[in-house]
This record gives structure tokens, C-alpha cells and sequence, in this order.
């Protein structure tokens, strides 16, 4: 698999992120790579006037600079998992240690604090309500949480990374 750019890494970044600048032609890698993130090097040399070594290099950078990663994106709920579901938290305390607290639970795939009505928001899929129930209760016993809402996802109608850079 030499022609194509790596499956999956890690996601990079520590606590705080900070913005990477981007030249044009790293934009453009980009770009190629949310439209399709098995297109080859070398078609996306082709696109963005750079040879295929050229342009793995670049994606390389950018994979361990963690600007980007490169995975394969399921609809849970067609893999037969029975909830997917969004969870508002309601804290009292340090944010960002409640996020680290609930980031290091496996199951949990999104953490984000927020401003509104939560100040924390989970994703998470479960493959029954056994499952839910037992992570809701992990969620609501880590120090600081308040309260939590569960907004249970029905049909992924939408889900897209194509945002472009800028």
C-alpha cells in the first residue's frame, strides 16, 4: 500500500491545540483527502502539481503535526450497534479536567467543552441499553458532573469532514 496514505493514526495534540500555518499546496492535499481519503499520492500529485514522494511527505507532516487524520468513517447504527447518542453535561469545577476524565473513557468518541447550555458535550455508541445504562452511570460519577441530557441520534441523515481549509 505504497501509492496510498496511512489508514489511521492516533489523534496528536496535548491539552491546548494551536493553529498550524498551511501553505496553499498543503490546503490543496487537504482538500483532495476530505474529498477522498484513499486517493492515491500520485493522483494527488497530479491534482496539486507535486510528485507522488512530494506529496507523501507532505501527508506525512501533516499526519504528525496532527492537522489531519486519515480514518474510515461508519455509520454505527448500519453496524448493527443499537445507540448512538449525543450527551449534554452540566459540570461544577475544572472543564477541562471533567473533559479529561470523560475523554479517557474508551467508549466515549467525541468530547467537547462548550458554551450554552452545557459545558460539556459526549458522543458515544453503545451496542445495547445495558451498555448505555452502565456508561450514563460512569458519565455521572466522574467528580464535577452535575447533571447530563442524552439526545439518542434515530438516522444519520448527514455526516461530513468536506469543510475545507482556509
Amino acid at each position: 500500500m505504497t501509492d496510498r496514505a496511512p489508514e489511521r493514526r492516533p489523534p496528536a495534540g496535548g491539552p491546548r491545540r494551536t493553529a498550524v500555518p498551511l501553505d496553499e499546496t498543503a490546503k490543496q492535499i487537504i482538500e483532495q483527502l476530505q474529498q477522498d481519503g484513499r486517493r492515491s499520492y500520485a493522483a494527488i500529485g497530479k491534482a496539486v502539481g507535486l510528485s507522488e514522494a512530494a506529496v507523501r511527505q507532505r501527508v506525512q507532516k501533516l499526519l504528525d503535526t496532527g492537522v489531519m487524520q486519515i480514518v474510515g468513517v461508519t455509520d454505527p447504527l448500519m453496524l448493527g450497534f443499537s445507540r448512538q447518542m449525543m450527551i449534554g453535561v452540566k459540570c461544577e469545577g475544572d472543564l477541562e479536567k471533567i473533559a479529561d476524565d470523560l475523554a479517557a473513557v474508551e467508549a466515549i468518541d467525541y468530547v467537547v467543552i462548550t458554551a450554552g447550555s452545557f459545558d460539556i458535550l459526549v458522543e458515544l455508541v453503545c451496542e445495547d441499553d445495558e451498555q448505555l445504562l452502565e456508561l450514563l452511570g460512569r458519565i455521572r460519577a466522574v467528580p464535577g458532573v452535575l447533571s447530563t441530557e442524552s439526545f439518542v441520534y434515530l438516522k444519520l441523515r448527514k455526516q461530513t469532514y468536506t469543510w475545507g481549509t482556509h
